[in-house]
């Protein structure tokens, strides 16, 4: 499989794919594609998995794309201002992302439910307190918010990150919560009662545009009924 990633702030990436090869993706992510496409509609996996999917933010079901008869082209398009983020999973080099990170990927391409080891780093460390895996092996895109900066963490290195900027981390890393000190800095300090503690060794993706702070900031210029 051969791809391009077009665009800057709206990008979409082009995968060309030999005849047989597949792609997976979520319901209503395919923006255009070459007629030798045929799309099946799947669990992938079975019930069990699909529920596993359903509870790390993505569709039941899944959308599997293969080329028929000669090389078929198909493009997955950003639905938020961006970046679309290549990455070649394999054994030693899972991926866990936000929810709805996951755009596309080749078929060897696994996406399972991730739990947090702690309880309190999951339900209050802005991610969630489910998150998605991404295992097997194969290319897969994921969709961040806004501009990305990355970091390389060493072992037990640490960053501090505010609510909803952890895009996705490799699976080496490790993710816990730490309160903001002092009460009048959680009541009056305008940055949450919570922040999450990244641990390495690993790599990580930290976006800058959040969509749900962008949802938030909308929702202050909405006239209350």
């Amino acid at each position: 499989m051969r791809y391009e990633v077009k665009g800057e702030t709206l990008p979409v990436v082009l995968c060309y794919l030999d005849s047989g090869e597949k792609m997976i993706t979520e319901k209503g992510s395919m923006s255009w594609m070459s007629p030798n496409m045929k799309m099946e509609t799947t669990s992938n996996g079975g019930f069990g998995k699909a529920i596993g999917r359903m509870f790390a933010g993505e569709s039941l079901f899944q959308n599997i794309y293969t080329a028929e008869g000669g090389e078929g082209m198909i493009a997955f398009a950003s639905s938020f201002p961006g970046k679309i983020v290549p990455y070649e999973i394999a054994p030693g080099k899972e991926l866990v992302v936000q929810k709805s990170g996951f755009l596309a990927s080749e078929r060897g391409v696994e996406l399972s439910v991730f739990f947090q080891k702690k309880f309190g780093a999951g339900l209050f460390g802005g991610e969630g307190f489910i998150m998605q895996r991404l295992s097997g092996r194969g290319i897969v895109f994921l969709e961040f918010d806004g501009h990305i900066v990355e970091y390389d963490l060493a072992p037990g290195q640490q960053i501090l990150v505010d609510t909803g900027y952890l895009a996705a981390m490799e699976s080496t890393c490790s993710i816990d919560i730490k309160s903001v000190p002092g009460v009048k800095n959680m009541v009056f300090g305008g940055e949450g009662i919570f922040n999450t503690m990244i641990t390495g060794p690993g790599h990580i993706w930290l976006q800058t545009m959040p969509i749900s702070n962008v949802a938030g900031e909308i929702g202050r210029f909405i006239p209350a009924k």
